[in-house]
């Protein structure tokens, strides 16, 4: 593990050469790895421990899609593909992958195989930070790891086969055998990581709802739709304000941003532009301050893990998940978003 300083801020990280993959299935060799749950991370976590030569099985409901898409992925009922209660007794690594709400809800069954030595590792620090809310109370004799890849694991699918990585923190939260650190290292570059860096199941669940709501998602949508409704307000066509709030962010600026940082983005834009993100950035960041500050506190005390419980164990939640997400699909700047899509080079 190499220390390295972020902005003056010395941190641990761990990088493929220092720890490559060949040492991680030395590490791992006599471990059986089960992967509970097939949805958002499950796949491509699964798919690349599999690619990288490591002994893994999946736990999954059936019937279901999940199960369907496991199957069609290459996962052999009986063999690779089991039910969630075998997978948690055959594995020796349990990656508990199901949603936070599918957590709670399975806890009881889960548990019963979280037999002395056994690691239960997570990809989110929502279950054990919030561990009075969630019931989520794991044996004191088995080890308690994290690997939080940072992006969905489409992602980290995509990337890995392209041969690049995606960054993961890591924490241990419980070191019940003496093997937590170089179990949670092998996991994190046996799914593809590009490196990893040390964090704690509740900085980890921290950052990642503040983030979510905030500037990966939530912030993102609102300041797209108020600049879009803006220009539409002012006379600007769909296909206008669509191409100068998203596309242009998103297929031009964004990837630029991502390769070489705002500031090599902004010394390569026209001076007109430099000058005006110069004097208007301090801003924005201003007058969303305060907002950030409330969505923190919201995520620290708990509220938000709350409203999520609360919400998604509804039996109504999909329905009303779908209106929602109805309501996104179906506005005029989603729609054109769709047709401008569609008129890429690459689309047609």
């Amino acid at each position: 593990m190499a220390t390295l300083n972020f902005g003056g801020v010395d941190e641990n990280v761990v990088t493929r050469e220092e720890f490559p993959v060949e040492k991680a299935r030395e590490v791992l060799k006599d471990e059986t790895i089960a992967i509970i749950g097939y949805g958002v991370q499950g796949p491509g976590q699964s798919l690349n421990l599999r690619d990288n030569g490591f002994n893994v099985i999946v736990g999954q409901r059936s019937p279901s899609a999940s199960w369907d898409k496991a199957v069609a992925d290459g996962w052999v009922p009986g063999e690779t593909l089991f039910s969630i209660e075998e997978a948690a007794e055959k594995g020796t690594i349990i990656q508990y992958l199901l949603s936070d709400a599918a957590q709670i809800a399975v806890w009881p069954t889960l548990k019963k195989y979280l037999t002395p030595g056994k690691a239960l590792y997570f990809s989110h620090g929502f279950g054990i930070t919030y561990k009075e809310r969630t019931g989520i109370v794991p044996p004191k004799d088995v080890d308690v790891i994290l690997v939080a890849p940072k992006g969905s694991g489409t992602s980290l699918r995509r990337l890995f086969v392209e041969g690049r990585g995606l960054n993961s923190s890591i924490a241990i939260f419980q070191d019940a055998t003496g093997k937590a650190f170089e179990r949670v290292v092998a996991l994190g570059i046996g799914v593809g990581s590009g490196y990893l860096f040390e964090t704690t199941f509740k900085r980890e669940v921290y950052s990642d709802l503040t983030g979510e709501r905030g500037t990966l998602m939530g912030a993102i949508q609102g300041l797209f739709a108020a600049q879009y409704d803006l220009l539409r307000k002012r006379g600007h066509t769909p296909s206008e304000a669509f191409n100068e709030t998203v596309e242009e962010a998103t297929q031009s600026l964004y990837p630029l941003i991502a390769e070489n940082g705002m500031d090599w983005m902004y010394a390569n834009c026209s001076t007109t532009a430099q000058r005006g993100a110069l004097d208007w950035w301090k801003k924005f960041r201003d007058a969303t301050a305060p907002v950030f500050a409330e969505l923190y506190d919201s995520v620290a005390s708990g509220n938000e893990a709350q409203l999520s419980i609360d919400s998604n164990s509804k039996e109504d939640y999909r329905a009303k998940l779908e209106e929602e997400l109805r309501e996104l699909r179906e506005s005029e700047m989603w729609t054109t978003g769709r047709t401008v899509r569609g008129l890429r080079p690459e689309n047609k």
